[in-house]
């Protein structure tokens, strides 16, 4: 059984499924569907089974992103592998490129599959005996792309053209032509002629194939992303990829710089449930509607409504539905999306309105994810900023100061360890101290428990650049 080298695609801006999803955390980090997010339920779907032997993951996302890619796949028991630092979204070839040229570096024989981290596939064993129908493939150095047997006439995806005959689950046909995003007219007769598959944009191939692609259509891109592997540096277990080679960079997919052009290309023809989230109204179709057709989370409730997605991420906000027919309402602490159904497509003109005015909603979460663990702004005024901050269990805060705010610290849960100058105390819970502006502080977990404060900030400025570091050791040594 020939091993492969599995490559996560966790970048993404995550405008249609704002406000749950943002440029600062999109989609698949979320639990929208189930106990797990959908990162996590893509890592799983990657791993060895009776069917497909696979290696560590290989993980493309950007700096913003890589302390919850790490946090996440550890949570489900699953060694992080390596995880390539993007210095900037340059798309989908560069990302594919770079995996690539990391994987035949440490095997030059690698065979890789490539999948976005945001997908639904119910059915693993169903995907792994398709990556073993395409697997012989690769070896006659074939570029084998997944197509989904269409259910209806989809606006939201790009098309494959292939054979008639091909359509079958499970058979390997020749691409013939890549389609866009096609209108509903376009959609409808494809649909009807019946020689199309919906492109699920992951693919299987081997390294030194996909590379020798690039040689032939996009040398300068080789040439520009081969020198940022070899000028790349770790950084806290993370492999980040040389930047100035890197801005270079043209920002272009896969299916334009590579896979339109390409003549060895085959699709494995997919016949079970898949979906991309692509929209809230994806979403409302993956979940279990009651009887009325609305799905609801546990603070939403629907009086006289149907077919309508009424969804809450605050446990402590109730949101309530009243006579509602094909609406969709996402409540988030600091957004709140109301619109019919048939317009989630629309959403992504909502983040750009708000981004025409500033407002940081559109593309910032209302929780910032660090290595330590995370925080988030409860209020904040022109003198005064409260947050609430969470510190994983043997983690710390780099040591810091100030020089235009002082702080409190209140534990609500756990034990804190507190620097501040000379000083070293500890802080249990119900406890508070006081940070004067300018003093060296650093905070501590030293327990195997979770750490909660509530941090006041008095001062004239809250910005990030009032931070001055002298040590950003996260971990306890």
């Amino acid at each position: 059984m020939s091993k492969i080298y599995p490559v996560l695609l966790a970048g993404g801006s995550g405008t249609r499924l704002w406000p749950l999803s943002r440029k600062s955390y999109p989609k698949q980090f979320s639990k929208l569907i189930g106990e797990i997010t959908l990162f996590q339920t893509s890592a799983q779907r990657l791993t060895s089974s009776d069917i497909i032997e696979f290696a560590p993951h290989i993980t493309l996302t950007n700096s913003e992103y890589r302390f919850i890619v790490a946090e996440q796949l550890q949570e489900i028991g699953i060694d992080p592998g390596p995880i390539l630092i993007e210095p900037e979204a340059k798309n989908t070839a560069a990302a594919i490129l770079s995996a690539s040229l990391y994987a035949r570096s440490v095997d030059k024989d690698a065979i890789m599959l490539v999948a976005p981290s945001d997908h639904i596939i119910p059915d693993t064993t169903y995907f792994h005996e398709s990556i073993k129908v395409g697997l012989s493939q690769t070896q006659n150095a074939k570029i084998v792309t997944f197509g989904i047997k269409p259910t209806h006439p989809e606006t939201g995806y790009g098309y494959l053209e292939i054979s008639k005959d091909k359509l079958d689950s499970g058979n390997i046909a020749d691409i013939m032509k890549f389609v866009e995003k096609p209108d509903i007219h376009t959609a409808n007769q494809m649909l009807k002629n019946g020689n199309f598959l919906w492109n699920a944009g992951i693919f299987l191939f081997r390294a030194k194939d996909m590379i020798d692609l690039f040689k032939s259509y996009q040398p300068n891109t080789l040439k520009f992303v081969s020198d940022a592997i070899d000028n790349a540096r770790s950084d806290l277990g993370f492999l980040r990829l040389a930047e100035q080679p890197w801005m270079s960079l043209k920002n272009i997919s896969i299916d334009y710089a590579i896979m339109q052009q390409a003549r060895n290309l085959v699709a494995v023809s997919f016949g079970s449930k898949w979906s991309d989230l692509g929209g809230w109204d994806a979403v409302w179709a993956e979940c279990n509607a009651d009887q009325h057709g609305n799905v609801l989370s546990g603070s939403a409730h629907a009086i006289e409504c149907s077919d309508s997605l009424l969804r809450s991420e605050n446990t402590s906000q109730q949101v309530v539905g009243i006579g509602l027919n094909g609406i969709m309402a996402i409540a988030m602490p600091d957004a709140v999306l109301i619109a019919q159904k048939d317009h989630a497509q629309d959403v992504k003109k909502a983040v750009e309105l708000l981004k025409t005015k500033s407002i940081p909603q559109a593309e910032v979460y209302p929780r910032d994810h660090r290595p330590w663990g995370w925080f988030e702004s409860l209020t904040l005024d022109a003198t005064f900023q409260v947050k609430r901050l969470f510190v994983k269990p043997g983690a710390s805060l780099s040591l810091q100061s100030h020089k235009f705010r002082s702080e409190h610290w209140i534990v609500v849960s756990g034990c804190a360890t507190v620097v501040v100058d000379d000083d070293v105390y500890q802080l249990q819970n119900g406890t508070s101290t006081f940070i004067p502006q300018g003093s060296k502080h650093r905070l501590s977990n030293f327990t195997d428990k979770e750490l909660v404060i509530i941090e006041i900030q008095v001062g004239t400025y809250f910005g990030e650049d009032d931070i001055v570091r002298y040590d950003d050791r996260y971990e306890r040594t």
